[in-house]
């Protein structure tokens, strides 16, 4: 289920007035959104509705924040292709990249990031992937800061080493390699190969 929230319990505190300005300045509808294997957030648009936004909320305060921020800047470029009539531009295009980098200036600071995340982050944010987990350095060291109480078993598909067999929706895989942000993955039982999302909680044999 999804539902409306205030921003102040999901991010860190002094990121909340800027994630609330952004909030109200771009006119989005905001949800929080249950835990979703395949993504972290996502921006959608339906004709005859208010432009979308929702974050998973099961994310770390700093997650979070990156994320949302992600999801903002698509509605930026969407706005601004709108505006100027243009046709669609690539979802995490040249226009997406610029958005991106601009909407996380004002928050790259030592006082919202903690220094292991916030230098891989400037980095990253000169040419922003699809997805932090197509950054290694930056994706393992936001992890460091989530609950891994919620989740002792599991581990992030990444993490795992190639040829290692893992637990995935009651379904047994066998781990092969990495495409930008996804993994290539056989199912055991029927040997079909499927792809599954790098920052997906398995379940290592």
């Amino acid at each position: 289920m999804e539902k409306k929230i205030s921003f102040e319990a999901y991010v860190p505190d002094l990121a909340y007035a800027y994630c609330d300005h952004l909030h109200k300045v771009y006119q989005f509808d905001f949800f929080l959104s249950r835990p979703r294997q395949s993504r972290l957030g996502d921006f959608t648009v339906r004709s005859g509705f208010i432009p979308r936004i929702t974050v998973n909320k099961n994310l770390n305060p700093y997650n979070f924040l990156i994320t949302y921020l992600h999801e903002v800047a698509h509605h930026v470029v969407y706005t601004q292709t709108k505006s100027r009539g243009k046709k669609r531009v690539a979802p995490h295009g040249v226009e997406w990249k610029r958005e991106f980098e601009i909407l996380l200036i004002p928050v790259m600071n030592d006082q919202i990031f903690p220094a292991d995340i916030l230098e891989p982050l400037l980095r990253y944010s000169k040419n922003p992937k699809a997805s932090t987990s197509g950054d290694l350095t930056l994706y393992n060291a936001i992890k460091k800061y989530d609950d891994h109480s919620l989740n002792p078993n599991k581990v992030a598909l990444i993490h795992l080493m190639e040829g290692t067999h893992f637990v995935f929706h009651n379904r047994q895989f066998v781990k092969g390699s990495l495409r930008r942000t996804r993994v290539l993955c056989i199912d055991k039982a029927s040997q079909r190969r499927y792809t599954i999302p790098a920052h997906a909680l398995v379940e290592a044999c």
